[in-house]
């Protein structure tokens, strides 16, 4: 480990003179932390998912692992089997410029309590250790395994914060309060206990997500009564939590969808969800709780159709090609129409002048409503999630 020993601070200074070209390190002492911590250490290995579907690893003592891990990548660095057989994702390391991105959104400052959920390979608990201290630092996953390691990681380097095994969705109360809450994972819905474990005036970071797109970071701070800020103007995505220390089930339903059932209509909409993920998330309250997506069907040109399908049944079908009118056929069932709902919302937002995330906010309070709203909180075009 010699030459590893020798060359990371060249790569980590060249990382940090990367993030910085881009405006995304812009602070001296963020920027210290990211060429002082070794983000090796966190990562001795990482996988990569293959055409086929299979996972290749890339572990410690390669210049390509070397490499990888001083750039500006996420790094797939644990795996998992489900229970149809299948190994997915159960943590990772983020691209370091979006972890650079929440802290500096976070405005931590000097003797702030922070709580992290979702601690995962300790890289991102270190980054806050060195700048603020062990003692102000609080980080909790819910995989026992993820957290003995980043534990001894972090001791490796000398540093101490305070780690703990337990759902996320509980914070962390034994330490509480805190003056900070950032999640590195996506919720549905944003815990109440967050809200109680943190001080008047403190910030919570998390990402809401009611489907694999359906959602965005949003930096909420506490009120006497609510939690409330805005969506961060950058679209980002997390894993979603998860409540047990195992993969998480299959829940893949493409398999029931029938395309040639179901009431026939067309679209001109593109039914990839990450081409609209503002209305997606607006459309929410409408749709049943979970949603899923995937493909069915392949074509020389790949997957023939776009599948949503929900917990209650419902179900619909859009064709990934359109025709020569620039249409797309449908074909959707159950309970709910998702298209048809889908489209209403996007009717209207396409009315109001397809805001952005940057004129998104949202509203949470302690009976667990959820309230997403256009440029002020108190305004006339409000959207309610489901609890």
């Amino acid at each position: 480990m010699t030459s590893t020993s020798v060359n990371w601070q060249i790569r980590a200074r060249r990382l940090a003179q990367q993030l910085a070209d881009t405006g995304v390190l812009d602070d001296p002492a963020w920027r210290a932390a990211v060429e002082s911590v070794p983000r090796h250490v966190f990562v001795p290995r990482f996988y990569v998912q293959q055409p086929d579907g299979e996972w290749s690893e890339t572990a410690a003592d390669s210049d390509a692992w070397l490499d990888a891990v001083y750039e500006d990548v996420p790094l797939v660095t644990a795996l998992a089997e489900t229970d149809n057989g299948a190994r997915v994702t159960v943590s990772s390391s983020t691209k370091p410029a979006l972890m650079l991105r929440m802290l500096r959104a976070l405005q931590v400052r000097a003797g702030h309590r922070v709580l992290e959920i979702g601690s995962g390979t300790g890289y991102n608990a270190a980054l806050l250790a060195h700048r603020f201290g062990d003692e102000n630092v609080f980080t909790v996953d819910i995989g026992a395994a993820l957290v003995d390691t980043a534990r001894e990681r972090l001791a490796e380097l000398g540093y101490t914060p305070t780690l703990a095994v337990g759902d996320g969705r509980n914070g962390l109360p034994e330490h509480a309060p805190y003056d900070r809450v950032i999640a590195t994972c996506s919720v549905p819905t944003v815990p109440w206990a967050w809200a109680e474990q943190v001080r008047h005036g403190g910030l919570v970071l998390v990402d809401v997500k009611r489907g694999a797109h359906a959602g965005n970071l949003v930096l909420l701070r506490r009120e006497e009564d609510r939690l409330e800020g805005r969506f961060l103007p950058k679209w980002a995505g997390f894993m979603a939590i998860r409540d047990h220390d195992a993969a998480p089930p299959s829940k893949s339903s493409v398999g029931r969808v029938h395309p040639e059932d179901g009431e026939r209509t067309s679209t001109p909409l593109d039914p990839a969800p990450w081409s609209a993920p503002v209305p997606w998330l607006l459309a929410s309250a409408g749709l049943p709780r979970h949603l899923g997506f995937g493909h069915l069907g392949f074509t020389g040109d790949g997957p023939e159709w776009a599948v949503f399908t929900g917990d209650d049944g419902s179900w619909c079908a859009i064709r990934m090609q359109p025709d020569g009118h620039g249409e797309r056929e449908v074909r959707q069932g159950g309970p709910v129409a998702i298209w048809g709902e889908f489209e209403t919302v996007h009717g209207e937002w396409e009315a109001l002048g397809r805001p952005g995330w940057d004129r998104l906010g949202l509203t949470v309070t302690a009976d667990g409503q959820h309230r997403v709203w256009l440029d002020e909180p108190d305004g006339a075009h409000g959207w309610s999630l489901p609890t």
